[in-house]
């Protein structure tokens, strides 16, 4: 089951989209499926998945060089986060962006 969500991603000088921390290379491509990597990073907590949000949200970081996507999430689980962390995170298996908002 699929639903919709929010995740915040770098929007690089060329228009590419990409990860904010873990695995910041990858480029993120609008309209395809992808599967989380189980990346353990020194310094981040390991939770696996794509971290999303319930709304577009997430008062700790910034926004500068970012961008807000839509999103449609699949087999996810919720997080529950401080509102100043976004509140409800969701962590999911796969996502596929919709597009910029």
């Amino acid at each position: 089951m699929t639903q919709v969500a929010y995740k915040l991603l770098n929007k690089r000088k060329d228009g590419s989209l990409g990860p904010l921390f873990i695995n910041r290379k990858q480029r993120i491509e609008v309209g395809e499926w992808l599967v989380a990597q189980d990346i353990p990073t020194k310094g981040y907590k390991h939770r696996p998945g794509w971290h999303c949000c319930l709304t577009p949200s997430a008062p700790h970081l910034s926004e500068k060089g970012r961008v807000w996507c839509r999103v449609l999430v699949d087999g996810f689980k919720y997080l529950d986060r401080p509102e100043s962390q976004g509140g409800t995170w969701v962590l999911a298996n796969q996502i596929k962006v919709l597009g910029e908002m």
